[in-house]
């Protein structure tokens, strides 16, 4: 066995195996795969093997796609059979819920290329004739889905693999990894140790254990899961060499396919079970779990009903077997942030849909830098230290739950909640607050009138919360408002090297002591990757203020650029909380609280300082998202109480209303900025984006040879605000944008902008067309919704209220 490796990927599954053929074809043939037992040991042997395009990020259902394109060619280049049956598949609605569901998936299958049409309910009952076409409304079919061979599969992409120069060794357990000094890891196994220049853990059932060997704990869990496989079905026999195609019925939470001459249908149940929650049994390998039939009966009888032949046939397999889920559903991959060279790609549930997939993001990522499309959905720093194995335990068994029920815009899932909360969550709830979880911590949507009224409906459409939001926004925009940032990443660099630093990893330009810029940061292929605020407040003391659920991703980012020393970093978003007071009278309501002179001579737009306000130590910034005056106070956590009360008693005879996330989101759609995660992420450039305004181009910064060229050539698209004339109902994400009855682009945020009365939604689209005034479309439910492209903000264009 060699002894040293530039990537050794332990275990042995679908997924490992796919990242070991990707790296190998594209070029790295110094790579290894090690498997504790035989190739499929664990989950993927088991696997269902049921394929489909469609996931709740388009990026995901990209790579699905690109999965099941890919397995003629492993097929070929191997030659392992992987039983492909391209059959086509539908997913079901059986009522009109989730037929909206299926025409917003449309929509989104509109933007990505793939081929997804609504077929009649009585054509989906003839091409598979045993469903009942009674108990349905209506049917999207694609014909990428279908089902395959696990273990066929799974063995094709290691003989890929070793075409291309890779080594597979199995029954070779891995029992300690260890750093060097230099960051390299040695991997040690009974058969020797190999020293690896970076690590992946693909360990599938047993990720949690790989992960402890290297002093990580992964919050994924290994869930218990039941199909069913029939006899033959006479109906089935009949049609000889005719495959009947596979089916998702999502009121009914099953799956459904042709399995020989019989079916498989495989259902979530209501209830998870969470298998081995203390670790998962190193004995364990290809034995299967003890059905538990009662767990899944009510959910086998609504299945008898829709497929009416299944009451007569016969069982012949109970399969209950263990997948490990993550918290969201999603897999957890990328490089570990805070473990150099350490790298995960683990709660890949679904790995024969998105095994390829994922094997082609970690080896871009790892040989180019970056993947070459965003997979945030999937990036393993989206959880920090808050995502512990006991809370990765109950939202993982939440997700399984929830696997085919439907998550609305405006939803908020109930289970591991208030696992990170500021001082004031007792406060804000007791006045009405109906909060959400980002990044682990609770954070206000909006205010009802007390805790007995703080509810909505799920809804694709407004819910009640509609009117409260516009008071919020009222009250911002005519008086004060207050609403709480901890939720706002925090960084701290300084050292005497921390300007020069910074003004590589930026684009922007760096402000001066006392003064605040906003800059795009950049990967080297000129994607952006970070929105950001820079606070300069000494010389060598800065701090970057930008968004909360990037912040671990951020950290990874940053010291992975750290030199060896001159600069020294911190993540201080749980270290500094606060408030921000935006609106007319805000002014006036600092004021009373802080003995500085907050004129506006004398604290301009864009000017921070250390002082204090309500008699705590305080950094004060002039600076608001909502596009009014405004200002971010940040304290302490042991002084967000205090401040809190002095903010309500100052501002008590001043309109002063608490506002939420759901309010801040309406009033920067009037201003036509985006958001991070929606509007700016790495799918995007600074140009695309209009981030290019604010990159200072006579200094050097990582990505600006991407950005040059493309500020040459001009974008291929670019960001636009849009006006919809709609009735009820507003943008969520994703809705496809249209001209002359062709997809051109895609919503990537929205919602209803209460002051100046209009839905509204950012999106992407051909440069060719961004021009103030071009009339568009933008499909909502089904349903085409004539837009308009806005030149300018809709509230204040010259930004002078914010600057008054």
């Amino acid at each position: 066995m060699e002894s040293h490796a530039k990537v050794v990927i332990i275990g042995g599954g679908v997924v490992g195996c796919s990242i070991l053929f990707h790296l190998a074809k594209f070029g790295w043939k110094d790579v290894v795969l090690l498997e504790r037992q035989e190739l499929t040991s664990g989950s993927s042997w088991h696997a269902a093997g049921q394929i489909h395009t469609i996931s709740s990020d388009p990026n995901i259902s990209r790579l699905q796609g690109y999965t099941i394109n890919l397995y003629k060619e492993i097929e070929e280049l191997s030659g392992q059979s992987i039983g492909l049956h391209a059959t086509g598949g539908f997913y079901l609605a059986s009522n009109e819920t989730w037929h909206d569901y299926l025409k917003r998936e449309r929509s989104k299958a509109r933007t990505m290329g793939l081929d997804q049409e609504f077929i009649s309910v009585e054509e989906a009952a003839r091409r598979h004739p045993l469903i009942d076409p009674s108990r349905y409304i209506a049917a999207l079919w694609d014909p990428l889905d279908g089902d395959i061979d696990p273990s066929g599969v799974t063995y094709a992409y290691a003989k890929a693999a070793k075409v291309h120069g890779a080594k597979v060794y199995t029954h070779t357990p891995v029992i300690e990894t260890k750093q060097r000094p230099d960051g390299s890891w040695d991997v040690v196994t009974p058969k020797g140790t190999i020293n690896a220049e970076r690590v992946v853990n693909a360990g599938g059932l047993w990720a949690r254990e790989v992960g402890r060997l290297a002093g990580l704990d992964l919050p994924v869990q290994p869930m218990e899961h039941h199909y069913l496989i029939t006899e033959e079905i006479p109906a089935i026999a009949e049609r000889g060499a005719e495959r009947l195609p596979a089916g998702i019925d999502y009121e009914g939470n099953m799956y459904f396919r042709q399995e020989g001459k019989g079916m498989l249908l495989g259902t979530y149940e209501p209830r998870a079970t969470a298998w081995s929650v203390a670790g998962t049994p190193l004995d364990f390998g290809h034995e299967l779990l003890e059905p538990k039939l009662d767990n899944i009966a009510e959910r086998l009888e609504l299945g008898f009903e829709r497929i009416p032949a299944l009451q007569e046939a016969g069982i012949k397999n109970i399969i209950n077997g263990p997948f490990t889920f993550g918290p969201d559903g999603n897999p957890l991959i990328g490089p570990v942030p805070g473990l150099k060279n350490y790298w995960v790609a683990v709660g890949v549930m679904a790995g024969f849909c998105q095994g390829g997939g994922v094997g082609l993001c970690m080896a871009e990522w790892m040989i180019d830098g970056e993947p070459s499309i965003d997979v945030w959905a999937m990036d393993v720093a989206r959880f920090g230290a808050f995502a512990s194995p006991d809370w990765g335990t109950v939202k993982s068994a939440e997700n399984y739950e929830r696997r085919f029920v439907m998550t609305f815009p405006n939803e908020t899932l109930p289970k591991g909640r208030r696992q990170k909360t500021t001082a004031l969550y007792d406060r804000l709830v007791a006045k009405g607050a109906v909060m959400d979880q980002s990044f682990g911590l609770e954070h206000a949507l909006w205010f009802a009138d007390g805790p007995g009224d703080a509810h909505e409906e799920p809804t694709f459409r407004r819910s009640r919360a509609h009117s409260y939001v516009a008071r919020e926004v009222k009250a911002v925009r005519e008086a004060v408002g207050c609403i709480e940032i901890a939720n706002f990443a925090k960084h701290r660099f300084r050292g005497p090297a921390a300007r020069r630093f910074l003004d590589r990893l930026l684009a922007g330009r760096l402000p001066k002591p006392g003064r605040l810029s906003l800059t795009p940061m950049l990967t080297p292929k000129g994607k952006l990757y970070g929105d950001l605020t820079v606070a300069c407040l000494d010389d060598d003391h800065f701090l970057l203020f930008g968004s909360g659920a990037m912040q671990e991703a951020h950290r990874r980012w940053f010291e992975a650029q750290l030199p060896e020393e001159g600069v020294g970093y911190e993540n201080l978003s749980d270290s500094l909380h606060g408030l921000a007071l935006s609106g007319p009278r805000s002014r006036e309501l600092l004021a009373r609280i802080c003995r500085d002179d907050v004129s506006a001579q004398a604290l301009s737009f864009r000017d921070i300082r250390r002082t204090f306000v309500a008699g705590v130590p305080a950094v004060l910034a002039r600076i608001s998202f909502s596009g009014e005056l405004g200002y971010e106070i940040y304290v302490a956590p042991p002084y967000l109480l205090r401040m809190a009360e002095a903010v309500e008693e100052a501002g008590s005879d001043l309109g002063l209303r608490w506002y939420g996330a759901r309010a801040l989101m309406s009033l920067r759609l009037e201003k036509g900025w985006g958001a991070w995660t929606l509007d700016y992420r790495p799918d995007f450039t600074a140009a695309e984006s209009g981030l290019d305004a604010f990159i200072q181009w006579d200094k050097d910064f990582i990505g600006k040879a991407a950005a040059v060229a493309e500020r040459g050539n001009g974008p291929a698209r670019r960001l636009v605000t849009l006006t919809i004339e709609t009735d009820d109902i507003d943008v969520c994400n994703d809705e496809a944008i249209l001209h002359a009855g062709e997809a051109l682009g895609y919503v990537s945020s929205g919602g209803y902008a209460h002051h100046v009365g209009r839905s509204m939604a950012l999106g992407y689209v051909p440069t060719e067309l961004a021009a103030d005034g071009q009339a568009l479309e933008v499909e909502i439910n089904g349903r085409l919704y004539p837009a308009a492209i806005q030149g300018q903000p809709l509230y204040d264009p010259a930004g002078a209220r914010m600057r008054a």
